[in-house]
């Protein structure tokens, strides 16, 4: 087994968690993430496991057919301020991240062949793809990394959320990349020289606003016109809320050809019925998600479910910076009112786990079990009385059409249960997409992050472009940009017991559970993975029609 660390501390502190792993102390997926991380491949990182890496066997696969998938197809814009699961998987068609966060938890390289992280994680050395071609011909190269490294770091571009994951690299003075902060150490090689350490920015190249785009990229052009990639297929059309096509790309893929002859997206819209009607009249191979109550009528129609467990949630946030929910005892009453493990069963089925209102999953290596607190609609009426709001109507919003409306309205119940004045407002999702950060009261669905200090630096740290609950607290951040630079895990929770206790005591939100992800397919569609962030990839997909 080759031996692919750099640095003693990082061998060491990969085969101490082998080890733990292999004792049980550790879930499998947590050493799979976290050896990946320090750049241990697939083989190195279960080899320590003490077993084989999967693989695609050998000659597997035939060629040809359109896969034809339903999916939401949203409006597109500069892939660095994607908010939705579904602008990724239009723009991975085409489009490749510098990483991939792999169904096994592992991380490997994309448009990166390797990396390697100091002891201090202070560096990170980034060897590019060799032999990888943007669809028009032209070399990639480390010019391009640099490109895009740039524009992640432009922290006031509007909705740029790139910026929260790559704060170590950013000049505090300009807003901009700091000077000597990404450096070209060749064609094919970028080193990053960060202020503070940070164990996170590999899963941050992995997240879908991390597409890469080409140096001519325009954000103010036609999304059609942007459409130039390093990936396996090509778009050939595209209207949003209709559809996208792909076709395979024939040449210059570094990957070799996909074996598709295209992809066809189309859109039915969020009523999960129209999904099932879709796939009795043979209309769809696949379909992005399958929420809990549908999973047993498409599984009558003969399809084959993928499921994962996931750090997949949807969090009740109340903007603290917005009346009334600047009242801090009023927030707290909220979340007082509400029993999680009853949310589940009415918005996903049991589907899930109950959440403890601060975002950091028992799947999270980091994750601190702090005392449940039980809810107690009683006090959380005597608290709403004493903070004045007794009388103030709360409307609490939610997007339309599905489990999300459904998990919203058993939030809402139980406040009304426990005297709250609650008034609900449904909006369609083509309205709710635009201003989901800046409303008062709602609901909004996160994706699963490898690492429990990525999403605390996404949503709620003082200048996120995700911070949805106006959270902005300086000891937060300081403590949090500390967490982000221990490598160990076990260390890590210590500081992670006092953010997820800081978070959950801000009152920033009712989070009722964490939700399992299933798709449905056909069983002639064959390589198809439940990805745990629904990320769709195709370049392994075949039709066996």
């Amino acid at each position: 087994m080759k031996d692919e660390f750099q640095t003693l501390q990082a061998r060491s502190l990969v085969k101490d968690w082998a080890r733990a792993a292999r004792e049980g102390k550790m879930e499998r997926r947590e050493f799979l993430a976290l050896a990946s991380t320090f750049g241990a491949s697939a083989a190195v990182a279960y080899g320590l496991l003490g077993q084989a890496a999967p693989a695609m066997a050998a000659g597997e696969g035939k060629p040809g057919g359109v896969l034809k998938v339903g999916m939401r197809v949203l409006a597109m814009k500069d892939p660095r301020t994607f908010d939705w699961s579904e602008h990724g998987n239009i723009a991975r068609q085409y489009q490749e991240t510098l990483v991939r966060w792999n169904s096994d938890f592992t991380f490997s390289g994309l448009l990166l062949e390797d990396w390697r992280v100091s002891d201090d994680s202070k560096t990170y050395t980034l060897n590019v793809r060799q032999g990888a071609m943007w669809n028009t011909g032209d070399k990639f190269t480390a010019d391009d990394v640099i490109f895009n490294l740039k524009r992640w770091c432009e922290r006031d571009a509007e909705g740029n959320s790139m910026a929260a994951r790559f704060t170590p690299l950013i000049d505090e003075a300009t807003g901009l990349a700091r000077e000597g902060a990404i450096e070209k150490i060749d064609d094919m090689t970028v080193q990053l020289n960060l202020l503070q350490p940070d164990i996170s920015l590999i899963a941050g190249m992995a997240d879908y606003p991390a597409m890469i785009v080409p140096q001519s990229y325009d954000p103010d052009a036609d999304f059609a016109a942007n459409a130039i990639g390093t990936g396996a297929f090509e778009l050939t059309s595209f209207e949003i809320g209709v559809g996208a096509s792909f076709k395979r790309r024939e040449s210059g893929w570094w990957g070799g050809q996909a074996l598709l002859d295209g992809i066809e997206f189309i859109d039915y819209g969020t009523d999960q019925s129209n999904y099932v009607a879709a796939f009795e009249a043979g209309e769809i191979h696949l379909n992005d998600e399958t929420t809990s109550d549908f999973l047993e009528a498409l599984d009558a129609l003969g399809l084959e479910r993928k499921s994962q467990a996931t750090a997949s949630t949807i969090v009740a946030r109340m903007r603290a910076d917005s009346p009334p929910y600047d009242n801090k005892m009023l927030r707290n009453a909220v979340q007082l009112a509400v029993d999680n493990s009853v949310v589940l069963e009415i918005g996903y089925n049991g589907e899930g786990i109950p959440a403890e209102n601060h975002h950091v999953a028992p799947m999270h290596p980091e994750y601190f079990a702090l005392p449940k607190i039980a809810p107690d609609p009683a006090k959380a009426k005597a608290m709403l009385e004493e903070s004045g709001h007794a009388q103030t109507e709360l409307e609490l919003l939610s997007i339309d059409g599905d489990w999300r409306t459904v998990t919203t309205d058993a939030i809402a119940a139980q406040l009304r249960d426990a005297g709250f004045n609650v008034k609900r407002t449904v909006i369609p999702g083509s309205t709710f997409w635009n201003g989901w950060t800046e409303y008062p009261f709602s609901t909004t669905n996160w994706g699963p992050r490898p690492l429990g200090i990525q999403v605390l630096s996404l949503a709620y740290t003082s200048a996120a472009a995700w911070n949805e609950s106006g959270h902005k607290n300086p000891e937060f951040d300081a403590k949090l940009a500390e967490a982000s630079g221990i490598f160990d895990p076990d260390k890590r929770r210590m500081l992670m017991e006092d953010l997820q206790r800081m978070l959950q005591d801000s009152g920033a939100m009712i989070q009722p559970y964490w939700y399992n992800l299933s798709l449905h397919h056909v069983p002639e569609a064959k390589g198809v993975q439940r990805h745990q962030f629904r990320e769709m990839h195709f370049e392994a997909v075949w039709l066996d029609m």
